[in-house]
């Protein structure tokens, strides 16, 4: 499924134009990207029953340039992850 046909269901089912769920996915979308900007280290985005979105921080390390194989310096980032909770994975065991 693509955003489109995403944004078709979600309209749909909420009974709003496509142009106004778009506008609702971008928001939420906005409002989550700033939030784990601004936070502090260990601050999450928990939507119970969905997941929980947050900033990990990842220690620089050596790594290897795959197409050389010379050892090179990786640099510590942040990195957004998202985790499903256990009650929304719970939907697809069989």
């Amino acid at each position: 499924m693509n955003k489109l046909e995403f944004l078709r269901k979600l309209a749909e089912k909420n009974g709003v134009s496509q142009k106004e769920a778009d506008k609702f996915l971008n928001n939420f979308i906005e409002v989550i990207s700033q939030s784990l900007q601004e936070f502090k280290e260990d601050e999450k985005v928990t939507l119970t029953g969905f997941g929980t979105f947050e900033v990990k921080h990842r220690s620089a390390r050596e790594g290897k340039n795959p197409r050389t194989g010379k050892t090179i310096d990786i640099p510590a980032k942040k990195v957004p992850t998202f985790k499903f909770s256990k009650s929304f994975k719970d939907l697809f065991v069989a």
